[in-house]
């Protein structure tokens, strides 16, 4: 199965279980090394409680069909029975936390998922310019695009408003953006390239636009 196969609408919480991909990965097991982490997972935590470790298995799970579909992993019905079954939970306690947390995704998503922030410091400081631009690129809210490269995601705020607008794409936050700076990622990824992450205009974490004016020197 590749990326391609994923060029429907695709939002990352459709929880209406009425979808022949929720049934997808029937027979899932953990590949060899995987098995691994998932039992040192486990063993973190005291003999009876190792519902636990339910969060890393699931993005241990997610990651795993996305290095098999080469795209950003998601979360079908076998794949949530395994792991409630290796914990030895209810099936519905686990869908419940893979529904809880957006970092599941439940349908499937592109090579790149993209999650705008669209609240309010994001908004105030250009975040609708992000949106744009990615529009203008075939890349909308809900949709993953017809070459399996890009699913858009609007979601709430993510702690850099600090460094707003931004956006998380797979495990990496680009911050400061606008619209040409946007224009940049994208194509970057979609050409096979790894931007940069972080500030696209220099800042070194929070520090004020335009440089420091008063701790010149950052701790090691």
């Amino acid at each position: 199965m590749t990326s391609a196969t994923y060029s429907s609408v695709a939002h990352t919480h459709d929880l209406a279980p009425d979808r022949p991909d929720h049934r997808a990965f029937d027979g899932f097991r953990w590949t060899d090394e995987n098995a691994e982490t998932a039992t040192a997972h486990i063993a973190k935590y005291p003999a009876g409680r190792q519902a636990s470790a339910v969060m890393p298995l699931l993005d241990l799970a997610q990651r795993q069909i996305g290095a098999q579909t080469d795209t950003q992993g998601w979360l079908p019905i076998p794949v949530i029975e395994y792991v409630a079954n290796q914990l030895e939970m209810p099936y519905m306690r686990v869908y419940e936390v893979a529904t809880f947390y957006t970092m599941y995704n439940l349908a499937p998503v592109g090579k790149f998922h993209v999650q705008l922030c669209g609240t309010t410091p994001c908004m105030l400081r250009g975040s609708d310019d992000v949106m744009r631009i990615l529009n203008e690129k075939g890349i909308h809210k809900g949709k993953t695009t017809p070459d399996g490269l890009f699913t858009l995601t609007e979601v709430e705020c993510m702690g850099n408003c600090a460094n707003a607008p931004m956006l998380q794409i797979n495990d990496d936050n680009y911050e400061d953006l606008d619209a040409e700076s946007t224009a940049r990622v994208i194509d970057a990824l979609a050409a096979g390239e790894q931007p940069k992450p972080g500030s696209q205009i220099g800042r070194r974490s929070s520090e004020p636009v335009g440089g420091v004016t008063s701790l010149h020197e950052f701790a090691a």
